[in-house]
């Protein structure tokens, strides 16, 4: 630590930190990671798995776009699931449970190898801010970020910072009545920057998430549960050949609960910090904690438990569907009402945790905030959860914070781009008034934004911002060559064949139906590209001489010809849409002004101050008569 200047400072050692320390110093800026504990970053807070429903979507997008999300969890999987296979590919989401350890490790070692990149153990306590604003926008009359001061004392200078504290601002754990201040059990909270932020003119808030407890392996009669184990495939997250699944895969274990565990949870209510006032923040809707669960549906006689492991080489396990912060004594013996628990011994109990975190449309799309240049903010501070949405911020902050000292164009996602555009639009436009999670439905173009695209849409795009290296993309010129010539194949040789007649027939259709090209042919529901490979010797020749990955090209060439029509249509959509981004509003266009505009789109364009008229759409309570007058106004 010669020399105490850098470019980039990321404040935290989570998903999100993690992810924007990687990209900004891959791409270039000296780099400095401040942690609280080496030991645990990337840790995984809560449940030891990545993606899911959407959360696999922004997954993809990271490796896409030359993240290490994707490569940490395929290096650490012991289970790997593609949910929503009886659905249409829009909404295929991979899944995979973690080796919690090797998922640290698999970090670690990552971060620690990076050029540029360094890392300090300590809290930062105040962010060191220049009054000379070094900007020359609109609202160059603002401070900038000049550096940070930690707990030991120590001034790190920094051209830009990056805030990425997770559930630790101001961290308070709920065990019912019993409360300790803390960012994660055993670790403490940050206090020191909600301050500070608030007197710089930062809307704070308290958000509530909570975790379920930890049980001992041998402890568990897994024989009276119902063993769920992963996909037998060799699919995975990161679109690198090189990397790939090499750990023991295990089994999580399906139970429920059942009356009488409601009953003695219903018992524990009143020292429930959820119930008797102890708690006022808001709580994540879509995963709430057991005790809401009984309360909120009242009418279930069961609740569905998954008992997933932790790792390989550990007894914990951790118990999905049972978030508590109950009193201790009440949720070992609800537990022990539950099928297969009966004996089942905790290592620690569930907890709630109460932290702060910032209004987000206080962001600019970049993830800059508006009020301090150069300060970015990234994951749970923004009022997300999760740990897909954080890494998803953190790469983008990484590569802004870098674009924005360098001169060099930032990088602002679409909606019709990727998930993290969404994630991203929905909250610097949107605000949040809970735990902001990403969903399918969140995205109106979710045909274009699928999981196996995610390369097709990003890597070029990094590629060019020097983030995805020569080999990622080399990589995905191939893929995308490949499936050019299998397309092509597919479109030039009829359908009009004895072998695709017996194949049409043996389908349930009619032998005479084979006309057109083989393109058309599969784009009937019963026919499968895999079907037509079999009869096609050209086709085979084809696909043997191409690389290592052949069942993700055959799979992205099917899904792209049958589903055409509907990709088609949502791509008309988005072009709409940029018809509207494209249209600027001037920065001091006064809109108290204009009665012929809602009262309420008057409020909320004046406090948000959209920059185009596609911006200005998608904010709530603006209406299509409100863009309208606007359309009018711009002369258009």
């Amino acid at each position: 630590m010669a020399d105490f200047e850098y470019d980039i400072i990321v404040v935290g050692a989570g998903h999100a930190g993690c992810e924007a320390a990687s990209a900004a110093a891959r791409m270039g800026s000296r780099t400095l990671l401040i942690t609280m504990d080496m030991n645990t970053i990337g840790q995984m807070s809560c449940n030891p798995a990545v993606g899911g429903i959407a959360k696999g979507q922004i997954v993809r997008e990271i490796d896409a776009l030359g993240g290490q999300m994707g490569i940490v969890t395929d290096r650490s999987a012991i289970q790997f699931r593609m949910l929503n296979l009886s659905k249409g590919p829009a909404m295929w989401s991979p899944r995979s449970q973690s080796d919690r350890k090797q998922f640290i490790q698999q970090w670690i070692k990552r971060l620690t190898t990076t050029d540029n990149l360094y890392i300090w153990q300590d809290e930062v306590v105040h962010l060191l801010i220049d009054n000379q604003s070094n900007s020359s926008s609109s609202d160059a009359n603002h401070p900038t970020v000049s550096g940070v001061v930690t707990r030991l004392g120590v001034q790190f200078k920094a051209r830009a910072v990056i805030l990425t504290n997770g559930t630790f601002l101001s961290g308070l754990l709920h065990f019912g009545r019993t409360q300790l201040p803390g960012g994660r059990i055993a670790e403490k909270a940050s206090i020191g920057l909600t301050e500070q932020l608030v007197t710089l003119g930062f809307a704070a808030h308290r958000m509530k998430t909570g975790t379920p407890a930890r049980l001992d392996k041998r402890s568990i009669d897994f024989s009276a549960m119902q063993e769920q184990q992963g996909d037998n495939t060799e699919q995975k997250f990161s679109f690198l050949p090189s990397v790939r699944r090499e750990l023991k895969q295990m089994s999580c274990y399906i139970t429920y609960t059942n009356p009488d565990t409601h009953a003695i949870l219903r018992r524990g209510l009143p020292d429930s910090p959820l119930y008797n006032g102890q708690i006022q923040s808001i709580g994540p809707r879509y995963c709430p904690s057991i005790e809401t669960k009984i309360v909120t549906f009242a009418d279930k006689d069961q609740h569905q438990l998954f008992l997933e492991p932790e790792g390989v080489d550990s007894n914990e396990y951790y118990v999905n569907g049972f978030s508590s912060s109950m009193p201790w004594q009440i949720q070992l013996e609800a537990l022990h009402s539950v099928r297969g628990l009966e004996h089942c011994v905790m290592y620690r109990p569930g907890y709630a945790i109460e932290y702060d975190y910032f209004d987000p449309t206080q962001l600019h799309a970049t993830l800059e905030t508006k009020l301090v240049h150069n300060l970015f903010f990234a994951g749970q501070i923004n009022g997300t959860t999760g740990y897909e949405e954080a890494a998803g911020q953190g790469i983008i902050a990484g590569i802004n914070a870098h674009q924005s000292i360098n001169g060099g164009r930032p990088l602002v996602l679409s909606r019709d781009e990727s998930y993290i555009g969404v994630l991203i639009d929905d909250l610097t436009h949107k605000g949040v008034d809970e735990p902001y999670r990403m969903f399918t439905s969140r995205a109106e173009y979710r045909i274009l934004l699928r999981q196996d695209n995610a390369d097709e849409r990003l890597t070029t795009l990094s590629y060019d911002l020097g983030l995805a290296d020569a080999e990622r993309y080399g990589l995905y010129t191939a893929k995308q060559d490949a499936k050019q010539r299998i397309s092509t194949h597919l479109q030039s040789t009829s359908s009009a064949t004895p072998a695709c007649r017996a194949l049409l027939e043996q389908q349930g259709y009619a032998a005479s139906s084979a006309h057109g090209s083989l393109s058309e042919m599969l784009m009937r529901p019963n026919i499968t590209l895999r079907d037509i490979i079999a009869i096609d010797s050209a086709l085979q020749t084809l696909i043997g001489t191409l690389p290592d990955r052949q069942n993700e090209i055959i799979d992205s060439v099917e899904i792209d010809i049958k589903y055409s029509g509907y990709i088609a249509r949502e791509r008309m959509a988005a072009d709409k849409l940029h018809r509207l981004d494209a249209i600027k509003i001037p920065a001091d266009f006064r809109y108290n002004e204009l009665q012929s505009l809602s009262t309420e789109a008057r409020q909320k364009l004046t406090a948000l101050q959209p920059k185009t008229i596609g911006d200005a759409s998608r904010i709530p309570g603006v209406s299509p008569n409100d863009i309208s007058v606007l359309l009018v106004l711009m002369g258009r």
